[in-house]
């Protein structure tokens, strides 16, 4: 009968921020703004997160240590009176002995050349095509058909 509490309990919960550190450009946390609402059951929530350690480095060498981390999500009703399992929201979490490092850096002068020469390359092969293409095309249009 204790038990039987437990299906009462409503575990609906939001996560408007998580993060291991502070946040660097262009991080995504997977978990920031999720909800999770039970209307009719109860149950047990688990995420488990895996947290990698990360440096990140900026043009101006200056170096933030953070973390990011990926997560899985499990959801366990509670299906009988006989569940002898409480409702909560557990956060299970793995650190990774390995740190991975993000570099900002800038492209050089030589990189934004070759770009620019593979563009102009580019659209210089389509247009030819194009023109040879309608040069053709008109000219089997205007082309006197041979009748015999």
């Amino acid at each position: 009968m204790i038990f039987d509490a437990g299906k009462n309990v409503n575990v609906s919960h939001v996560i408007h921020d998580l993060s291991f550190g502070p946040k660097y450009p262009g991080i995504h946390n997977p978990l920031d703004e999720t909800s999770r609402i039970l209307h009719d059951a109860s149950g047990t929530f688990k995420y488990y997160i895996k947290i990698v350690p990360t440096e990140y480095r900026y043009i101006s060498k200056e170096v933030l240590p953070t973390n990011q981390f990926s997560v899985t999500e499990y959801f366990s009703p509670i299906t009988s009176q006989f569940d002898r399992t409480w409702p909560a929201v557990y956060f299970l979490y793995d650190l990774s002995p390995i740190t991975v490092t993000i570099k900002e850096e800038r492209r050089s002068f030589l990189h934004f050349i070759t770009r620019l020469c593979a563009v102009l390359g580019g659209t210089f092969a389509v247009t030819g095509m194009l023109d040879r293409w309608m040069y053709r095309l008109v000219e089997a249009a205007t082309k006197p058909k041979n009748k015999k």
